[in-house]
């Protein structure tokens, strides 16, 4: 991913140092198990531990051997001999590349899911703060991007919430599905090595043992939790394009905080921009987009092939990192987030009452109109008054049918926007617990 969407603990996981120093950790990790059970001797493992431990790995004598052998897991052992000497015919016994590389990756996937779930409780973090803040700040709520009826500005907030909430989950389910070690050998058989080898370095990695494994850990699993980041950054543009067309000049209900000498456009001084909400909706599609390869990932030839590794090498830091950055750029937006009360009550009443139209069909069917006629009356005065041909309660007021059944005061009592919110608390209870 390029630097800049990039921050740099997320980076670090994919640093070419981290992966070798993960790698030396397995091998080491393998070699005091092996010692333990008798397959090579016990001061191999320590020497192995002294220097790979104050080694620091030569990226470019790495790279310098594998143009050579054209194996990258070879490379690495080659160099480690080089740092370790005569006991490094120790390393690597009786396992595969695929041993070192998938667990590495694994342990990799782990370590960015514990950044991102962090990320996600900034979000959520973030949403609640805002939600509370605006719980009771009637909005009107929209379908098909159509005045619909009102709701609450923190109501919207805290839909955000929990969806973000069950992306946590999901992150958590997908951390889970791809945190297994693999130490099975060539075809995962055990032939040359054996399976307390592989619980060890499961236990020393802070990862389980996988079930069955081929030559490789099965990538139903990477499938899942890429999968599992594209829904999470689905859920990132939702809310960014809510943003987007809330901060549209003729709805103008929230926008994204303008700091001082930020420009909006190289030609028009005034322009105010939601430039980042833009940004994660670019980014969500990018990382939407890492899926589909790692779904097909899953079908590989027999006990193993690497049609999967070019894939991984480039989804792995490229989703991770840019997902991270997304999800930090989208709680400093909510955070930030400039709320205009007045201009969602303006818009509120934007069409003179007709969002209560609702509300006076039901009174009328309750009046003991049937739904038809009720809804027809309503409906006649609602369209007149869409086209600008009267007040939308004067018109009712006028129709027959309706003035039989509702006294003007009942009628007038039924365009009460707090009438909409009397649900409010059942719903933040339900969101965000109960205090």
């Amino acid at each position: 991913m390029i630097p800049r969407y990039s921050r740099p603990q997320m980076v670090a996981i994919w640093d070419p140092q981290t992966r070798y120093r993960i790698w030396f950790e397995i091998e080491a990790h393998a070699a005091d198990a092996m010692a333990e059970v008798g397959m090579i001797p016990k001061d191999a493992a320590e020497t192995i531990w002294a220097k790979g431990n104050a080694a620091t790995f030569d990226i470019a004598r790495i790279d310098a051997i594998e143009r050579e052998v054209k194996h990258d897991v070879v490379a690495f052992l080659t160099h480690l001999a080089e740092l370790i000497g005569p006991q490094a015919r120790f390393v690597h016994q009786g396992m595969t590349s695929s041993d070192v590389l998938d667990t590495c990756f694994n342990v990799q996937l782990v370590r960015a899911s514990d950044l991102l779930i962090r990320d996600i409780d900034d979000v959520l973090a973030a949403l609640k703060r805002r939600a509370q803040e605006h719980k009771l700040t009637p909005t009107i709520g929209r379908s098909h991007g159509i005045h619909a009826e009102p709701t609450t500005f923190g109501v919207k907030l805290a839909v955000a919430y929990a969806e973000f909430s069950r992306a946590r989950e999901r992150m958590e389910r997908a951390r889970a599905e791809v945190a297994t070690c693999a130490i099975s050998g060539a075809v995962g058989t055990f032939a040359q090595i054996d399976p307390r080898i592989e619980a060890h370095v499961a236990q020393a990695m802070g990862l389980t043992v996988e079930p069955v494994s081929t030559q490789i850990i099965p990538r139903d699993r990477h499938a899942m939790y890429f999968a599992t980041l594209a829904v999470v950054a689905s859920s990132i543009e939702r809310l960014a394009t809510e943003i987007r067309h809330l901060q549209r000049t003729e709805v103008l209900e929230a926008e994204e905080f303008f700091s001082e000498g930020q420009k909006g456009s190289s030609a028009m001084p005034h322009k105010r921009n939601p430039v980042l909400s833009e940004n994660l909706t670019g980014l969500a599609r990018l990382v939407r987009g890492y899926a589909l390869p790692a779904l097909e990932d899953v079908a590989l030839w027999h006990e193993r092939d690497i049609s999967h590794s070019s894939v991984e090498r480039v989804i792995g830091p490229d989703a991770t990192i840019a997902l991270d950055f997304a999800l930090a750029r989208l709680a400093g937006v909510i955070d930030k987030l400039v709320i205009y009360p007045q201009n969602m009550h303006r818009n509120l009443d934007r069409l003179g009452g007709l969002v209560h139209s609702q509300r006076v069909l039901l009174a009328l069917t309750q009046k003991g109109v049937s739904r038809e006629d009720a809804y027809r009356s309503v409906q006649t005065a609602a369209m007149k008054a869409w086209r600008g041909e009267g007040d939308f309660l004067t018109l009712l007021k006028g129709d027959p049918k309706v003035a039989k059944a509702l006294e003007p005061k009942e009628l007038e009592d039924l365009f009460d926007v707090g009438y909409h919110l009397k649900h409010v608390d059942t719903i933040y209870d339900r969101v965000f617990g109960v205090d």
